[in-house]
């Protein structure tokens, strides 16, 4: 009997293993193609829990098989992928089970667009979504510890996972959320499969704690390794598993719901577009603009600019607006372009809020103020209408690149890096120049947070030419130097998958690496889940799993 017909006996959910879906799931928006055995997609828990117990089984008797959670599939590292079995969450966990006045539960498979819709309704906001959230889905931000334009003023995922219920390698499901005083005690002294785990990570995190401390990025974001130094608390009497679970791309269990914290949505919001023609001056404006603590702080490069001028047609439709009325919002830029003599180098969106219009004003003004001490260009867009063009171009310029460009592919391998924000105008002209030295392979855009110093760097290349395959990990070796130069971090938010595992050795040396890997043995012993991400993967099986 074959995998699909005994996984149809024990599973109630679709069972699928022809050609076209096992192509589907083959590949999510990295550069990777892994083609699995078969895709499930489980009707409820009980499924879930008899794919683990299946599984653990094979796994007993030597059989190579494994589960990967997935749900939109919209990662850029390959997290996603895998060889043996896919277990997607989008159609049939997708339910938002709850939502209260400061939290709600969710399933992994709802997709935020459809979260975001019911929480606009009471007016909440979850703050902690992606670029990508119209295409996204909950588990995948759990599991990657997304993050976005909010994260400057509100934090990442990390930050409002209160609890999870996951199922682990024992096949049952297990509420994990912070514990402290009696009740961390009382768990530590469980004798039951979870108590077990809580011991031993709790010992440990314990004993290596000043070095998982010395370890920490010394950046606001970060998605690369296991997040070790998040739960134990200094005087050791706090303990929140939920903080390594959030980041760990599956590896260690099966999400099924999280209770997620909420915010009160502000009701009045106001964007201030600035335009730079150099790099020089961005670092000392960012830094007067962070004293202002606007909600966030956005840009693109030139390069993306000139791209969604190219494809201008396709940016009308996700605006969703009338054409010519849209395309007249655009002379003000037009114009100011031909005055200042060209295409900015950097454009950068600043966000300011309130629950007074007074006080927006007054905000927006700071902002508009800032700019203009150092000379720069400034737009203070007073409609929703207007914000929204610049919000397309920078939350839509990978999925134009991805969708649009023909004959080439949108390869996301240095997509997602973050240094201290004073390092940007050394950083981001050396990454230029490494870059510019292989115009003749690729084109590439930079867009990102300069408020915490994150850029998303996404090159244009032809995966077919096989020049072009060797270039991939020799650039991306080189850049990545330069963020260990700059003591940053090689993912602020896209987490590690294929692309970036085979490099955390390089960013927290050998011990760190050694902590991760016997963290994972904690949670999955039997490397149940998702296998080759966090630790384990080589840069050979990423190179060999390049699409064509």
């Amino acid at each position: 009997m074959n995998l699909s017909d005994e996984l149809k006996k024990i599973v109630k959910g679709d069972v699928m293993s022809d050609e076209a879906t096992l192509g589907k799931y083959s590949e999510d928006y990295s550069i990777f193609k892994v083609k699995p055995r078969v895709v499930v997609f489980p009707k409820d828990e009980e499924d879930v829990k008899a794919l683990v117990k299946f599984a653990a089984e094979k796994k007993a008797k030597g059989e190579p098989i494994s589960l990967t959670g997935r749900s939109a599939g919209t990662d850029m590292s390959g997290g996603p992928l895998n060889d043996s079995v896919i277990v997607e969450f989008t159609k049939y966990f997708n339910h938002v089970k709850e939502i209260a006045p400061d939290y709600a539960v969710i399933e992994p498979g709802v997709y935020f667009r459809d979260f975001e819709k019911k929480l606009q309704e009471k007016s909440l906001l979850y703050p902690a979504f992606p670029a990508s959230k119209d295409l996204c889905a909950l588990g995948g931000m759990v599991n990657n510890n997304s993050g976005g334009e909010l994260t400057l003023q509100y934090g990442k995922t990390e930050n409002y996972v209160e609890e999870v219920n996951i199922v682990l390698g024992d096949g049952e499901v297990h509420a994990l959320k912070l514990l402290s005083g009696e009740a961390l005690k009382n768990k530590l002294a469980e004798k039951s499969y979870e108590g077990e785990i809580y011991r031993r990570l709790y010992k440990l995190i314990d004993e290596n704690y000043d070095a998982l401390m010395a370890a920490k990025p010394k950046v606001t974001k970060n998605s690369a390794g296991y997040y070790l130094w998040n739960v134990l608390s200094a005087d050791r009497k706090t303990f929140d598993i939920t903080k390594v679970i959030v980041g760990s791309q599956g590896t260690f269990g099966l999400l099924t719901s999280a209770k997620l914290r909420l915010v009160p949505a502000p009701k009045y919001t106001r964007l201030v577009v600035i335009f730079s023609k150099t790099l020089k001056s961005v670092p000392a404006l960012v830094n007067d603009l962070l004293a202002l603590k606007p909600e966030s702080i956005e840009s693109y490069d030139d390069k993306t600019m000139g791209l969604a001028m190219r494809f201008f047609p396709t940016l009308m439709k996700l605006m969703k607006g009338g054409l010519l009325k849209l395309a007249f919002e655009f002379i003000p830029e037009l114009l100011m372009l031909v005055r200042s003599g060209g295409m900015p180098k950097m454009i950068l969106l600043v966000s300011v809020t309130a629950d007074d219009k007074n006080e927006l004003e007054r905000k927006a003004k700071e902002v508009v103020a800032a700019a203009k001490k150092y000379k720069l260009l400034v737009r203070n867009v007073r409609s929703d209408a207007e914000s929204q063009e610049y919000w397309t171009i920078r939350r839509q310029s990978f999925a134009l690149i991805h969708s649009h460009v023909k004959g080439m592919d949108a390869a996301a391998f240095i997509d997602d890096i973050i240094v201290e924000p004073k390092y940007m105008p050394e950083l981001l002209p050396a990454i230029n120049a490494i870059l510019d030295k292989h115009k003749d392979k690729l084109i590439y855009t930079i867009a990102g947070h300069p408020g915490n110093g994150n850029f998303h760097i996404i090159p244009l290349v032809h995966l077919n030419d096989p020049e072009t395959r060797r270039l991939i990990p020799e650039v991306t070796e080189q850049v990545y130097q330069l963020v260990f130069k700059y003591s940053g971090s090689i993912t602020a938010e896209h987490n590690d998958g294929l692309i970036r595992t085979p490099y955390l050795t390089e960013m927290y040396g050998e011990k760190i690496v050694q902590l991760f890997t016997e963290t994972k043995k904690i949670f999955d012993p039997q490397d149940i889940f998702n296998p080759g991400k966090k630790v384990g993967a080589t840069l050979k099986y990423a190179e060999e799993h390049i699409k064509q």
